[in-house]
Formats: structure tokens, C-alpha cells, sequence
């Protein structure tokens, strides 16, 4: 798991862990992120995990540091430290990844008030890229948010990356995470990639984790990031042209979510207008159209 500012909630991951492994051999390795708060205290004072000191080089850069600095092994199960694990589910979810040609399984996820937490996602398209969730349409939703489609094991383009169990094989096959999207998209990107590469990501209704989500907190830097790498990403599936299209869409999204009031959507915009005002960690070029 990578940390940041986690003090709130990594306590409550970590006690989860033991019930959630049963019998099987494991290590814990916690790559902190540069927290200012109390996250590496409370680290410090265990004796359950590893805890790998890092400047912020990015949630990719931590979780490829975290799985470099772990044992050999068969299968890493990657967590926000925001989670908490049911008791038995990573027996059942290695029992699904050991299935021919499965790279990557998601478990059912909850919200913290038992509501089911909608973790699977369809590919991004030009028709998905302004989150139509109301119309119900796959065409127009990248989001899955119906109960039915949560009720059996499916396989799906990829899921949020708040636990996933990965084999090991196919992240060191795909060279682990894409560090140069700092934040956001990498699971995204990560699971495509898998797929590309003959690995399937596939859903689980019986293995279960509960996450609270925005453990670190959201601000506008971060929702230009998630804005900025959804483009990207897209770009370099696409290539630029198309991307080109979704870049546009996006802006359209962001001027329309201003207007209504999304306070954050405005330097959002203008990050996607003024290529000079993106995140410096992002590395996305000077061009118009994010790199």
C-alpha cells in the first residue's frame, strides 16, 4: 500500500489484514509517501509491515517501490490505505486469479454506510467522456452502476483501484505501474494494458472490502489531475486525433460543471486551456493537447 497523510485510516487497514488472509503466507509493506501528519508514527509503532520511507513521487511510483521492496511471490494485492479488508477475501479472490489467463480481480466494495460502493468501469470512449451515469446507457457510462450487474463474477475492462489482486506475473510483464501519470488513471491504464496483453480483469461478488474513499482528501490540483489523465490516457491509446476530439468534449464538460457551481471545475478549465498552469508534477507537455 502507498501512504499519504493516512493516519485516519491506516490503522483500521492493517488490523483487517490478518482475518482477511487466513491461512495464506503474506508480507505487509507500506511505502509512505511523504505524509506530514501522524501516518509514520503510527507505522513506526507496529511491528505487522514494512515501511518504506519515499519523497511523493507519485501513487504509481509508490505501489512499483512498495512491490520492488516485497518478497517474492505469487500474487500482490494492492490497497488503499483508506480500506478494510472482510475476513477470508484474498483466499477467494487468489482462487479466481489462478485461473488461465486472469491478471487482475476486484472484490465487492462497500461505502462505509454498507451502501454497495460501484468500483467496475467500462473503457474510456468519446461517447463516455462526460460520465452520463443518469442515462443508464453503457454507451454513454463508463461508470457500471447497476445492483445486477454486481451480482455475479464477471470479467470488465477495469475496476478503481482501492484493492485489486494482481498476479505477479503479469505486473512484472507490464513492467508494474505507469508512473508518469503521478495520480489517477494508472489503475485505468494498468488493466487496459493487461488486457492488451492477454489478461483479463475480472470481478468477484465473494470477496468483500469496505473504502471510505478520498482518504487523502480532494482539492482542485487533484481534480485537474484526474481531468488531465483521462485525456492522456486516452491519447495514448487513440492517438491524436481522436484524442484531440476528447480533449475538446472535456472542455465543454468542465465549462458546463462551472457554470453550475463545481467550485473546482474552474481551475480545472483553465489548467486545460493554459497549458503553463497544469500540475508541474504531471510532466504533460506544453502543448494544448495533454502528453
Amino acid at each position: 500500500m502507498v501512504t499519504y497523510n493516512s493516519e485516519a485510516h491506516i490503522v483500521d487497514l492493517l488490523d483487517s489484514i490478518p482475518a482477511a488472509m487466513g491461512d495464506l503466507n503474506y508480507s505487509v509493506v507500506v511505502v509512505d509517501n511523504g505524509s506530514s501528519d501522524g501516518t509514520l508514527g503510527v507505522l513506526d509503532s507496529r511491528d505487522d509491515c514494512t515501511v518504506v520511507r519515499s519523497i511523493n513521487s507519485g501513487y504509481a511510483a509508490g505501489m512499483n517501490r512498495a512491490v520492488a521492496a516485497s518478497p517474492a511471490a505469487e500474487a500482490i494485492l494492492i490497497l488503499n490505505p483508506d480500506a478494510t479488508l472482510d475476513a477470508h477475501m484474498t483466499p477467494i479472490m487468489l482462487d479466481v486469479l489462478r485461473r488461465p489467463g486472469i491478471g487482475v480481480v476486484a472484490p465487492r466494495t462497500r461505502e462505509a454506510d454498507g451502501r454497495l460502493s460501484p468500483t467496475l468501469r467500462r473503457g474510456p470512449t468519446l461517447g463516455r467522456v462526460g460520465g452520463l451515469s443518469f442515462t443508464g446507457w453503457p454507451v454513454f457510462t463508463e461508470r457500471i452502476e447497476q445492483r445486477q450487474a454486481y451480482a455475479a463474477e464477471r470479467p470488465v475492462d477495469w475496476a478503481t483501484g482501492a484493492v485489486l489482486l494482481v498476479s505477479a506475473r503479469c505486473y512484472a510483464q507490464l513492467d508494474g505501474m505507469d508512473e508518469s501519470y503521478f495520480l489517477y488513471s494508472e489503475e485505468t491504464d494498468f488493466s487496459l494494458r493487461a488486457k492488451d496483453a492477454g489478461w483479463l480483469t475480472v470481478y468477484t461478488p465473494d470477496a468483500g472490502a469496505m473504502h471510505v474513499g478520498g482518504g487523502s482528501g480532494e482539492s482542485a490540483t487533484t481534480h485537474t489531475m484526474k481531468s488531465l489523465n483521462r485525456i492522456r490516457l486516452y491519447r495514448r491509446r487513440t492517438g491524436t486525433f481522436r484524442a484531440s476530439v476528447y480533449y475538446g468534449l472535456t472542455v465543454l464538460i468542465e465549462l458546463r460543471r462551472a457554470v453550475l457551481g463545481h467550485d473546482k471545475s474552474w481551475p480545472t478549465l483553465r489548467a486545460l486551456l493554459r497549458p503553463s498552469l497544469r500540475p508541474p508534477l504531471l510532466k504533460a507537455g506544453e502543448s494544448i493537447l495533454p502528453r
